[in-house]
Formats: structure tokens, C-alpha cells, sequence
């Protein structure tokens, strides 16, 4: 039997590797997503009080840490008795602002520096030219804009945390500080950083060209890695639009039929089991009464285009609709799509942000609240990537007991692997020779998920173990696993 192998998958957060069998023929057998590092932040944080998680958990990842920060601080929210809604509006709106200059900066890195190359210049170009300094040096304007728009969402963030990077915002019950009217106006009159407005304009222009894009491309975007799947993300509690913070959760088949109906957010235990192989760290979540093999879901921008009902702000709500009526209104399981997707989730979250600018609320010093203690807490937010959940238990010292995060890119494992097999089957399988257009096929369906496997390794039970021996003309001559 002939193993292909890909390792690592490139241009994502964390180490991963493919691997896909063959058979005399180059028949694809069987294929995998390997996620091949392990970071046990759900044990090791076990011990420590609990305020300190939203600290501790955000040094999961460099690229999503308020995600992190935020989703703890929910839950830890709910330890001290308070619920979303219990907290201030400045601090909520604080909080909010900051998640939203998040996801901004993170959409817009995925976008223009690990996405871009593939589309500018094709899956099958070289890959010295297939990167951000290639698309730096053919599309100079494009490249500035994304920097700027990823530099804006982290000084949103440095205004809020102090620091672009694992800052610190939130405190039991609210937040550390208010925003100035100094730090306010800096975003807003456009001197020093491109303004708000601006990154609207910004915003639209680069949804105009994926619009274009999609238009000359539409056969192989509406075919590559296209598979029925279901879809999982939060909606608002009361109209059912587009949630990133706050909402309930709410899962469709690939035809559109509710298989989740906007649940709680404490309820998710009694809906959710966690799958494992012994190939990958990473975990398989699937809805319980749906079964392994049909209760798996994608998540992130995809997924919430497709479960909500409409978007707040105006713009994207445009956008939506049209998106929408790419696909006649039905459940899109293109994978392709998520990057227009993604780019309409850019634009809402640079209207939210304006319209957080404006408010004055973010300028008021009632910041904490204050409830009646719990043994439990539990925060579930939309991070970039997608759904994400933060459960904690303690004890009568305050010390974490117990520690589960469902990640993002955990839900999206099995998406991915499915993403993986597509490829196999459909570009890979029985050709003579492969190409190495034909295994960057394999990481441009990854790549579309967004994956961060730092944030999302985590095993139960005993380590898989796989070693290879090879030989000196670089064949496989022996294997053992464990």
C-alpha cells in the first residue's frame, strides 16, 4: 500500500499533517486530518482560582486569545451569579467592542495573508509565488489594505486589554476600564489610522471582489469540497439574527431543517458528546440524538450565514441577502463559500464597531456588577472559527475542579476530514502522478475552515503514538503505533 503524506499543512495556526492511503491502483482507501500536537489546558488549569482562567485560557492561541479571554469571562460571570445581561451596558458594550475588533482582525488575516494567495494565483501556482509576499509584490494595494484592517482590529483591542496580544479587559462581573474619549476619537477622525468609516469602505470593496471572483469562478467554487453537512452557530435570543457574543445556540441539517432549536447556552451538555480516534488529539463533537456518524456540524462563518434568520447592521444584511440568493435561499454546503462568508462577517463587525464608537456608553465608569456565588459557569461565544464553549466547575476555595472547552476548530474536525476525503476522491484518486497542485487542493478545502489547532488539542484517554522509519531514498520501511 503507498501513503501520501502532507506534513505539515501550511499557512494554518498549529501542526497538522495529511495522510492518504492508496492502493496498487492509487485508489484512495482511506484518508485523514491529523491534528499531531497536544496542549492540556484543560488539566493543567485544573487547581488554579477561578479568575485567573480568562487569563490562563487565552495563552491557547496568539491569533484568537480574546475569543478565549471573553468565553471565560462568561462563565466565570456565572460563578460569581451574573448573566450576560446582568452585567452593565458599559461593560457589555466594552466587551462586545473588543470582540468585534477580534473577529475583524482575524477574518482579515486569514483572508489576506493564508487565503488570498490561493485565489489570486490559482491552487496549482508555485509555491514561492503562492504566498503574502507574493501577493504583497503583484497586488501592493490589496496587501496594504489587509494589513491596516488587521492593525485596526488590534488596536481596538490594545485600547480595551493594553495589549494586542494577551491583554487583560475583564474582571469578574464586568470590565478593568473604561474607553477615553481621547482613545475613542483615535478610531474615529481617521489622523493616525485609517478610520472606522473607512474600514467599512474597505470592507465593501473587498466583498465587491470576491463577488467578482465567485462570478468567474462559480463552477469550481460551487463543486470543490461541496458536501452535505450540518451547521451549528448562536443566534440573537430574540430575532434570531446573527449573534457573535451573546445568543443561543441553534444547529440545521444540509437541507435546512432545525436539529438544534435554540437551546441555552448552560443546556449545551445535554445535546453535545465528544468523539475520539486514535489517530488525532482532536475530538469529534456531534449532537447526541443525531449519532456520530449524522450529528456533526461545521461552524464559523459559513455555518452562522447559514443558521440565521438576518443580520442587525444594514450593510451586511445587504450582503446577506445576496449571498443568500447565491444558492436560492437553501443551506450552502460549499465549502468555498466561507471565505464570502467571512468577508460579509467583516463588514458587520466594522458597522458594529462604529456603531460602538459612537456610543457613549463605552465612556461611563459603571463597570462591575456584583451576584451571588456558583459552584459552575459556563460561556459560550462565536470566535472567528466558530462556536465556542468555556465550562468550569469549582469548590468552596475557589479552585477549579473541572475544565472542558469545546473549541472551534474541534467542531469543525470532522468538516475537515470529510474536506480531506473530497479532495482524495475527486482529484487524487487513481492519477498516475501527483502533482503538488493536486496536494495543495488538500490544504486549500483545510484552509477555508480556518483552523487553529493550538486552541483546539485536547485527548481523552491514552496518547496516540505513531513513529516511521524511513530509508535513505525516503520509503517507508517500517511503522509502529500505539
Amino acid at each position: 500500500m503507498n501513503k501520501i503524506v502532507i506534513d505539515p499543512v501550511t499557512r494554518v495556526e498549529g501542526h497538522g499533517k495529511v495522510t492518504i492511503h492508496l492502493d496498487e491502483q492509487n485508489k484512495v482507501t482511506e484518508s485523514f486530518f491529523h491534528t499531531v500536537e497536544f496542549r492540556g489546558f484543560e488539566r493543567f488549569i485544573q487547581g488554579h482560582p477561578y479568575w485567573e482562567a480568562p487569563v490562563l485560557v487565552q495563552r491557547l492561541c496568539g491569533i484568537c486569545p480574546v475569543s478565549h479571554h471573553l468565553a471565560a469571562a462568561k462563565a466565570i460571570d456565572q460563578i460569581v451569579g451574573l448573566e450576560p445581561e446582568d452585567l452593565s451596558l458599559p461593560a457589555q458594550k466594552i466587551r462586545k467592542l473588543m470582540h468585534f475588533g477580534q473577529i475583524f482582525q482575524s477574518h482579515a488575516l486569514h483572508f489576506f495573508y493564508l487565503a488570498s494567495p490561493d485565489l489570486l494565483f490559482g491552487y496549482d501556482a508555485a509555491p514561492s509565488k503562492r504566498n503574502v509576499v507574493g501577493v504583497a509584490i503583484e497586488y501592493p494595494e490589496l496587501a496594504k489594505k489587509g494589513i491596516l484592517m488587521r492593525k485596526f482590529g488590534q488596536e481596538i483591542i490594545k485600547m480595551i486589554a493594553g495589549k494586542r496580544i494577551h491583554g487583560i479587559s475583564t474582571t469578574p462581573g464586568g470590565v478593568q476600564k473604561k474607553v477615553s474619549v481621547k482613545e475613542r476619537d483615535y478610531f474615529l477622525n481617521g489622523k493616525d489610522i485609517p478610520s472606522i468609516d473607512t474600514m467599512i469602505e474597505w470592507s465593501k470593496e473587498i466583498i465587491a471582489f470576491i463577488k467578482i471572483y465567485h462570478s468567474n469562478n462559480k463552477k469550481w467554487l460551487d463543486t470543490f469540497a461541496e458536501y452535505p453537512s450540518g451547521h451549528l452557530g448562536l443566534v440573537d435570543k430574540k430575532t434570531g439574527f446573527l449573534e457573535l457574543y451573546d445568543g443561543k445556540l441553534r444547529a440545521i441539517d444540509a437541507y435546512g431543517n432545525i436539529t438544534l432549536d435554540d437551546i441555552n447556552n448552560e443546556d449545551y451538555q445535554h445535546y453535545f458528546y465528544e468523539g475520539v480516534e486514535k489517530w488525532s488529539y482532536l475530538k469529534f463533537p456531534y449532537i447526541k440524538n443525531l449519532g456520530r456518524e449524522k450529528g456533526w456540524n461545521r461552524v464559523g462563518p459559513l455555518a452562522r450565514l447559514n443558521v440565521i434568520d438576518g443580520i442587525s447592521s444594514s450593510d451586511a444584511q445587504i450582503e446577506w441577502l445576496e449571498f443568500k440568493a447565491a444558492t436560492q435561499g437553501k443551506t450552502n454546503n460549499k465549502t468555498m463559500y466561507s471565505h464570502w462568508a467571512r468577508l460579509i462577517e467583516i463588514l458587520h463587525c466594522a458597522e458594529m464597531m462604529k456603531s460602538l464608537l459612537d456610543d457613549d456608553d463605552i465612556l461611563s465608569n459603571d463597570l462591575i456588577r456584583k451576584g451571588e456565588r456558583r459552584s459552575e459557569g459556563i460561556g459560550i461565544i462565536e470566535a472567528p472559527r466558530g462556536t465556542l464553549i468555556h465550562h468550569y466547575e469549582v469548590d468552596d476555595k475557589d479552585r477549579i475542579t473541572r475544565c472542558n472547552l469545546i473549541v472551534s476548530t474541534t467542531h469543525n474536525n470532522e468538516p475537515m476530514n470529510q474536506a480531506v476525503n473530497w479532495v482524495a476522491n475527486n482529484v487524487l484518486n487513481g492519477k498516475p502522478k501527483i502533482t503538488e497542485g493536486m496536494l495543495n487542493q488538500v490544504e486549500v478545502a483545510i484552509r477555508a475552515y480556518d483552523p487553529c489547532l493550538s486552541c483546539a488539542t485536547h485527548a481523552l484517554g491514552q496518547m496516540p503514538l505513531e513513529i516511521l522509519l524511513y530509508n535513505h531514498s525516503g520509503e517507508i520501511i517500517d511503522e509502529r503505533r500505539r
